[in-house]
């Protein structure tokens, strides 16, 4: 999973570089917002495959519900008035260390700290 995440990754940023494709600079807020929850979707899907506990329908529906969520929730902050995409940031931010953390201390249990 790990070596399909990367060459997903590396073929995506190929794609971006590669292609022509503009957006209005009105959506470039929401835009990043849901890449914030994207990223905070496969980090988790990463750590939970990493303690054996992946699924495929979980990671998907996810993976798209955060986006969707965080995207709703800046445009209804921006229709209202209030700075609501603070909530996204706040949330999905937390959740990216927490996850990046949990991966780290995955990662240093099974390849650098002897079990006894």
């Amino acid at each position: 999973m790990i070596v399909a995440m990367i060459v997903g990754l590396v073929v995506g940023v190929i794609l971006g570089f590669s292609l022509n494709i503009t957006y209005p600079s009105e959506y470039s807020f929401y835009i990043t917002m849901a890449l914030l929850a994207a990223i905070d979707s496969l980090l988790g899907a990463t750590r939970s495959y990493m303690e054996g506990k992946y699924n495929n329908a979980i990671f998907l529906s996810g993976f798209f519900t955060n986006a969707i969520l965080a995207a709703l929730l800046v445009y209804l902050g921006d229709r209202l008035g209030i700075p609501l995409y603070y909530a996204t940031i706040f949330v999905f931010g937390g959740r990216l260390f927490q996850n990046l953390a949990m991966i780290r201390r995955l990662i240093l249990d099974k390849y650098f700290i002897k079990k006894e």
